[in-house]
């Protein structure tokens, strides 16, 4: 049997400041540069704020076509409605899954705590040609539904998607078997996970600090995004802080991506026909 290999820190970013949707203010790990260089994914937004200036105003309606946004809230409420009839709210601790396949016009609306605190991130992935005029879906999933794996040492990994020690995530029929964890590591504790062969590996550090390669040649700290290199597995050591990141992985995709906005294809003449389509009120398909 092959021995397993340890993923090298391929590249380390700060995520940036940028303003999003009708005047939000957050900050932008993935989503410079080329758009293959996280495939399958496309966008990571960290919308961590306590001032209610900054977030208030929202995303308003807005259309999404092939490609998916997970939404992940822990603080606050982010309060959500479509052109399908659909609407809700991800409170503290919920995921919402949200896959726009051949269109969806949606909007969402932040609402802070009592403190004025909003807290959350927004993933974007990708969809393969053969899934992008899917029927938009959701999957609404509760902080209830989502398992905390307790390991060695006393990390603790929230699984939202993919496998912990045996023990499965709520977000299973997902083409690109993504893995999503949430995971805290105590002072000085390594925290050690095997990642699929050929995935793209990331992870995004959301508090303290920590050595996320096995050889602890650098330290990094929150908002800095940890893009890995080829292998089978993760190493991470906390400082003496201790280190809370997401730890993000899937199939890449390998195919042309088209991407204006929030509409991602294969092809610049499929893009010219979704904003056409949207432009004339077809860009919702009917069943």
């Amino acid at each position: 049997m092959e021995a397993l290999t340890s993923r090298t820190v391929a590249r380390v970013f700060k995520s940036r400041a940028v303003v999003e949707g009708a005047g939000v203010h957050l900050h932008r790990a993935i989503g410079f540069g080329p758009p293959h260089r996280y495939d399958p994914f496309l966008l990571l937004d960290d919308f961590r704020s306590d001032q209610p200036a900054q977030y208030a105003a929202g995303f308003p309606w807005h259309p999404h076509r092939g490609m998916e946004t997970i939404t992940y809230v822990l603080a606050g409420e982010v309060e959500h409605q479509d052109s399908l009839g659909n609407r809700g709210v991800i409170r503290p601790g919920d995921v919402q899954w949200m896959t726009a396949g051949s269109g969806i016009v949606h909007q969402e609306m932040p609402k802070g705590d009592a403190r004025g605190a909003m807290h959350g991130f927004q993933l974007w992935a990708n969809l393969p040609r053969a899934d992008k005029m899917m029927a938009p879906r959701y999957r609404g999933i509760v902080a209830a539904e989502i398992p905390a794996v307790v390991l060695r040492g006393g990390a603790t990994a929230k699984v939202i998607a993919g496998v912990v020690n045996g023990v499965t995530g709520p977000v299973r029929d997902v083409v690109t078997r993504p893995e999503y964890l949430d995971v805290s590591v105590p002072a000085g504790v390594t925290f050690v996970h095997d990642t699929p062969r050929g995935h793209t590996v990331f992870a995004y550090v959301t508090g303290g600090e920590g050595w996320f390669d096995e050889g602890r040649e650098r330290m990094l700290d929150d908002r800095q995004l940890v893009g890995y290199g080829t292998g089978d597995r993760v190493a991470i050591t906390a400082g003496a802080a201790g280190v809370q990141f997401l730890l993000v992985s899937g199939r890449p995709i390998g195919e042309p991506i088209a991407w204006r906005g929030p509409i991602v294809m294969n092809s610049e003449d499929e893009l010219a026909t979704a904003f056409d389509e949207f432009e004339r009120g077809t860009f919702i398909k009917k069943d």
